[in-house]
């Protein structure tokens, strides 16, 4: 049974308009658009790394102004894990764009792999966080996907 709101699947799913389509123009537009392409995809890899880091913050708001609990994740490790996808980001767009965009790849997978752990701390229902990480499996497999495609067809198939 899925427990996710319509309007959150919507707009996860949603996200991955930019991904595709802008995949495909590197690979398909002509040359100055497939260029102009990929530079925007890195650039909503970067915005969408730094959004999946940025949700750690926003769940942990609520402990703001409370006593530490003790829990190391919460009190500490979230904050700091938070802002590290932001900082990897901000490096990958200003390094060569293909190599940047397999960095941000990296990033989102690495990023759902350690998520896979941490979002338990922000679930009450095992229900709802299992259908979240279905959604989130799927929109990181085919985010990390267009861009390393993208960077592969700028490292191999452009002239």
């Amino acid at each position: 049974m899925n427990h996710l709101p319509p309007l959150v699947q919507k707009l996860g799913y949603a996200g991955l308009i930019p991904f595709v389509g802008l995949a495909l123009m590197v690979q398909l537009a002509p040359t100055p658009l497939n260029y102009l392409s990929a530079e925007s995809l890195a650039g909503y890899g970067a915005v969408i790394t730094s959004f999946m880091g940025a949700l750690h913050w926003g769940a942990n708001l609520h402990r703001l102004g409370k006593a530490p609990t003790g829990d190391r994740w919460g009190d500490r490790n979230a904050w700091i894990w938070g802002v590290i996808p932001a900082l990897v980001a901000w490096v990958a767009l200003h390094i060569y764009i293909p190599v940047g965009m397999v960095i941000l790849a990296s990033a989102l997978i690495i990023q759902r792999n350690i998520d896979k752990e941490t979002y338990r701390y922000y679930f009450s229902n095992e229900e709802a966080f299992s259908a979240f990480m279905t959604m989130r499996n799927r929109l990181t497999i085919v985010s990390a996907g267009c861009l390393i495609w993208a960077a592969l067809v700028i490292l191999f198939i452009q002239n």
